[in-house]
Order: structure tokens, then sequence, then C-alpha cells
């Protein structure tokens, strides 16, 4: 494991251990993801397949003590090669107020097979105002646009309730953003 530097983020990167999952963490990341009270729970299979066939678009963060504070899920859609989809940034609550979700987010742009993503898409509820500060902050420091607009409605949830889901479109990035 390495410590991920980049001229992104301050010093709060050097309090973490930044890395890819390992598949060996998929328990600790659903137990963390359940923690947060906020997040959509999903199956502990779902972050196993995170964690082993989608790595390279995740990002792990370790306290000192090794264990997972943090936790970023995303993906490429497929028919859209410029976009990484953030599925999910869960902070325990520990470490909230630091800006580690930011400084996840940031290593994930960061990384090489990701340095022609020219825009980060996420789904965010329009009551999960941290996340929407969260996503306008990185747009801010990014220097680019923040789109918001409707992704799905209530209506297209099935049974229980379910506030819309608004996406949250922030780029471009310009080719130089990360470096």
């Amino acid at each position: 494991m390495e410590i991920t530097e980049n001229k992104l983020y301050s010093d709060i990167s050097e309090e973490y251990v930044l890395r890819e999952p390992e598949v060996e963490d998929g328990s600790e990341i659903w137990h963390l993801i359940r923690d947060t009270g906020v997040l959509d729970l999903n199956s502990s299979y779902s972050y196993l397949m995170m964690c082993k066939f989608f790595r390279d678009t995740c990002v792990v963060a370790e306290s000192d003590d090794g264990e997972i504070v943090g936790f970023v899920s995303a993906f490429r859609p497929p028919t859209r090669p410029d976009v990484i989809f953030v599925w999910q940034v869960a902070v325990a609550e520990s470490e909230r107020g630091k800006g580690l979700g930011l400084t996840l987010l940031k290593d994930l742009l960061s990384r090489e097979q990701l340095k022609d993503v020219r825009y980060l898409e996420a789904t965010v509820t329009p009551s999960n105002i941290p996340s929407q500060s969260l996503f306008r902050k990185l747009a801010r420091e990014m220097d680019t646009e923040c789109k918001v607009q409707e992704c799905f409605s209530e209506e297209v949830f099935p049974g229980d309730e379910h506030e819309p889901e608004m996406t949250f479109r922030i780029g471009p990035f310009r080719k130089h953003h990360l470096s």
C-alpha cells in the first residue's frame, strides 16, 4: 500500500492511506456504509463486486490504525468513457468535517487510468445537504461547472418512499486539471 500524493489536496492526505480496495475490505466497507445512517445500504455482495471488479475506480481511506474510515465507489458508464459516476461517498462519523470526502474524490480523479475523464457525475437526494455541498465544493476547487438535474423521480422507486435522485454533473475538467 502507498499513500497517494497529489498537489490537489492538503495535508489531510498524509493522515490516511488512500488506496484501491481489496476483496477482503468488502465486509468493513459494508459496515462503514451501514454506519453512516444516510446512504442506501446495498448487499454485501455488491461491495465485494466493487472491490473485485471496479477497484480501479474506487478509493479506500485507512486511518493510521488500519481501520477503513472512508470509501468512494465509482464506475465508468460503458457508453460514456469520459465520465466517472460516483455511486457512494462514505466517511466514518469520527472523520467527518476534515475534508476526507473531498480528498477521496480528488484522489480518484488523479489516477492515471482516469486521465481522459472530463466529467464526474453522482446522484444525490434533495435532503442530503452534506453531499450536495461536497460536490459543489469539488466543482469550485476544480474551477469548473456543477449542473444539477433530476435523474430519478420518486415515482420510479418501488415500494418504500424514496426521494428523487438529482444528478450532479461536474466538469468539464481541463486536460491539465490534475497536474
